[in-house]
């Protein structure tokens, strides 16, 4: 078996996959703590985006001097508060002055609330939803798992969005291919378990091709999805059981223990990102290390590099 690589390494080939590539335009809102600010300006340091802070410019000013920050050649437009910082990076994103969103040091309910409106956000046809690339210790890829911070009990139809939306960032990511396991308790279909009666539903919707460019299976339980030795026990035969690189979850509060699973007992990184809307949207914790906002600054890069080439892909 091939060893699986260092922790931090699959991160560091995304910061490579980067390399020659513009940087991305990017609102970042409210960057108020020393955290957020300083990953904007590394970010644009190692050219993955071009920053514009939207947020209380002497506060930001200030966080910047005593965090050592040279904000020289950084627009500064000044709000007065969290939320007319986001309201202002959703509008300059809507007038075309920015493709990618960047959460800073505010909630992440009043950055999506601008987001999501119905007058004025970024909507687009497909669901919103959030996705996790996972840097996991001893696994041999990266993980996309989805969706643990946006849907909170998506109906199947949501469903279809999220999952449709996960493959397209699995394919911006350079995925050889996107290997999806519909997670649930069991890898049987019960209809006690309303999961795993979506999980069939999204298969044959998949063999039918209402969802596109990845090999889809479920239910299966997280052990048959990532663990070939686990697939082979069960005689679960499958080119998704075992080789799983992108898990959805049956709803938020399974996604996220999941997530917080991986990363505080298994020591993972957890870059964030926000499909479905017009651009990208850089998705990040005030705890997360600077090396998981580089990533996630990295993932948008490259998902915005995608639109580019497929400007009719551009919903994703």
């Amino acid at each position: 078996m091939t060893a699986a690589p260092p922790k931090g390494e699959k991160y560091q080939r995304l910061l490579e996959a980067c390399r020659g590539l513009p940087p991305v335009v990017t609102a970042v809102a409210h960057p108020c703590d020393a955290t957020s600010l300083e990953s904007a300006v590394e970010a644009q340091r190692l050219g993955l985006i071009r920053a514009v802070l939207f947020g209380p410019e002497a506060r930001v000013r200030r966080t910047a001097a005593v965090a050592g920050l040279d904000l020289a050649g950084f627009p500064v437009i000044d709000t007065p508060h969290s939320h007319a910082s986001a309201e202002a990076a959703v509008a300059a994103v809507r007038r075309g002055e920015a493709a990618a969103l960047m959460k800073g040091s505010l909630h992440t309910d009043e950055l999506m609330g601008p987001v999501v409106a119905r007058e004025g956000g970024l909507r687009t046809a497909r669901r919103i939803s959030h996705c996790y690339v996972m840097d996991v210790p001893g696994h041999p890829d990266p993980l996309i798992i989805s969706d643990a911070a946006v849907n909170i009990a998506p109906t199947l139809e949501e469903k279809v969005d999220i999952v449709q939306n996960a493959i397209e960032l699995a394919q911006a990511l350079r995925f050889p291919e996107a290997r999806v396991a519909i997670l649930s308790a069991t890898e049987t279909v019960n209809p006690k378990i309303p999961g795993t009666v979506e999980a069939a539903a999204l298969c044959k919707m998949a063999d039918r091709g209402q969802i596109a460019g990845g090999l889809i299976d479920g239910p299966l339980a997280l052990d048959i999805a990532i663990s070939p030795e686990a697939a082979a026990a069960k005689q679960i035969r499958s080119p998704v059981a075992g080789r799983a690189n992108v898990l959805i979850v049956p709803d938020l509060e399974a996604g996220n223990m999941l997530a917080k699973s991986l990363s505080f007992l298994a020591g993972a990184d957890a870059a964030g990102i926000v499909l479905g809307a017009r651009v990208p949207i850089i998705l990040t914790s005030r705890a997360d290390s600077l090396m998981t906002h580089l990533a996630s600054c990295a993932v948008a890069a490259l998902v915005a590099a995608a639109r580019r080439a497929s400007p009719a892909a551009a919903v994703a």
